[in-house]
C-alpha cells in the first residue's frame, strides 16, 4: 500500500503550486482532485494580479505585494520545466475610481496619478467623467498558468489523483493518516486542504468557506492591438491577452454551487465592455462562464494548521487565489514541514472562525 508524506486536497493553482513547493524540499506528495486539476476557480479566474487596490483588505496587502513580486521568477521556473509558454502582461493597469472610492481614499489617489493622458496611454478608450489612476502591476492567463504548473509538478513527481471527491481527512489516535473519497482512500500522515469553496464540506473541520459565483466572458478583439494595459472600471474591467483576446468580468453572486450563466447578465458585461472600447462592437464572444471563488466571512484566506496534528488548511482566497500562489505555496510548505514562515499568518489563522479555535482559545 502506498504511502505519501503529504496530501493536498485540490488540484487548482493554490493546491499545485503548493505540492510544487513540497517536492523541492524533498516531500512525496500526492495531489487528490474532485474533477480534473485546473477546472474550477482557477480555470474561471481573469488573472489580474493587483495587491494594491482600495478592494484590498489591509491585512492582506503585505503578503500580496510579496506575491506579486514573486511572479516572474515564478512564471519563468514553470515555463522553463513545462515547455508552456505563459502569457504574463506588465503594462500595468489604468483604473477608473467612483467619486466615492476616490473621496474615500485620498492616499491612494495621490500615489497612483497617470504617467501621461489616459488618450495617450490608450487611445481608443471612450471619454469617461471618472478620474483615472495608474496602477503599476501584472496580469497572466490563469490558464496556461495552471495548465504550466500542473506539468511541471508531473514532471518532479507530484503524484494525481483525478476524479476523486474527498469525503473525510481520516484521523486515528488524534492524528491525521490520509483521507477517504467515494472509491477509496489515500495514506499520508499530514494533510492540507486546498479544496476552494468546498473545503468547508470535507470532515472534521468546518471551514466557513462559501462558494461566490462570478460570471466572465471572453471577446476576441478586432485587432491584437486595440488595448495593452488592464482597465478596470467600477463597473466591469478588461483584461488583454497577448493574443488579441479580451476578458471581462465579472459579477459578485450569492448562488451557492450553481455555475450557470445567464444571457442577459453576459450581455450587460458586453455592453459595458462596449461603453469602455467602442470598438469591441464587433468583437466575437469567444466563451462566456461561471466560476466559484472561495469566500470567507472577513474576506481574507484561510492559512496555516488545525488543531488536528498532521492537518493543514490553505483556503479562502476569494478573488486573489492566482495572486497569491507563489507566497501561500512557500507559508505552507514552512508550515507543513514545520519551519517557521517568514511572515505573520495571525490573521489568516483557522483558530479566528468559532468552529475552528483550539480547546484553550
Amino acid at each position: 500500500m502506498k504511502n505519501w508524506d503529504v496530501i493536498v486536497i485540490g488540484g487548482g493553482i493554490i493546491g499545485l503550486s503548493i505540492s510544487l513547493q513540497l517536492r523541492k524540499h524533498g516531500a512525496r506528495v500526492l495531489v487528490v482532485e474532485r474533477t480534473e486539476c485546473g477546472l474550477e476557480a482557477s480555470y474561471a479566474a481573469g488573472g489580474m494580479l493587483a495587491d494594491c487596490t482600495v478592494e484590498t483588505p489591509a491585512a492582506l496587502r503585505p503578503l500580496a505585494t510579496v506575491s506579486a513580486n514573486l511572479y516572474p521568477n515564478f512564471v519563468e521556473e514553470v515555463r522553463t520545466d513545462s515547455g508552456i509558454n505563459v502569457d504574463l502582461r506588465d503594462y500595468g493597469t489604468i483604473l477608473f475610481l467612483a467619486p466615492e472610492h476616490e473621496k474615500h481614499h485620498p492616499e491612494f489617489a495621490s500615489a497612483h496619478s497617470l504617467p501621461e493622458a489616459v488618450g495617450q496611454l490608450e487611445a481608443a478608450l471612450a471619454p469617461s467623467t471618472l478620474s483615472a489612476f495608474y496602477l503599476k502591476e501584472r496580469s497572466v492567463d490563469p490558464r496556461t498558468l495552471t495548465h504550466a504548473v500542473l506539468a511541471t509538478a508531473r514532471r518532479r513527481g507530484v503524484d494525481i489523483s483525478s476524479g476523486e471527491e474527498v469525503l473525510a481527512v481520516d484521523v486515528s489516535a488524534g492524528c491525521v493518516t490520509g483521507v477517504s473519497t467515494r472509491k477509496t482512500s489515500f495514506h499520508a500522515s499530514k494533510v492540507v486542504n486546498c479544496a476552494g469553496a468546498w473545503s468547508g464540506q470535507i470532515a472534521p473541520c468546518a471551514f466557513p468557506t462559501r462558494p461566490v459565483k462570478g460570471q466572465m466572458l471572453c471577446l476576441l478583439s478586432p485587432r491584437r492591438e486595440v488595448l495593452k494595459h488592464v482597465v478596470r472600471t467600477p463597473e466591469v474591467y478588461l483584461i488583454p491577452r497577448s493574443d488579441g483576446r479580451i476578458v471581462v468580468g465579472s459579477t459578485l453572486e450569492e448562488a451557492g454551487f450553481d455555475k450557470r450563466t445567464d444571457v442577459s447578465t453576459i450581455q450587460r458585461l458586453r455592453k459595458a465592455a462596449i461603453a469602455i472600447i467602442p470598438e469591441l462592437q464587433n468583437a466575437k464572444i469567444l466563451q462566456d462562464w461561471a466560476g466559484l471563488r472561495p469566500g470567507t466571512p472577513d474576506s481574507l484566506p484561510i492559512l496555516g494548521a488545525t488543531r488536528t496534528p498532521g492537518y493543514y488548511v490553505a483556503t479562502g482566497h476569494f478573488r486573489d487565489g492566482i495572486l497569491l500562489a507563489p507566497i501561500t505555496a512557500q507559508i505552507m510548505a514552512d508550515v507543513i514541514a514545520g519551519r517557521s514562515p517568514e511572515h505573520a499568518l495571525d490573521a489568516f489563522s483557522p483558530f479566528r472562525f468559532s468552529s475552528q479555535r483550539s480547546p484553550a482559545a
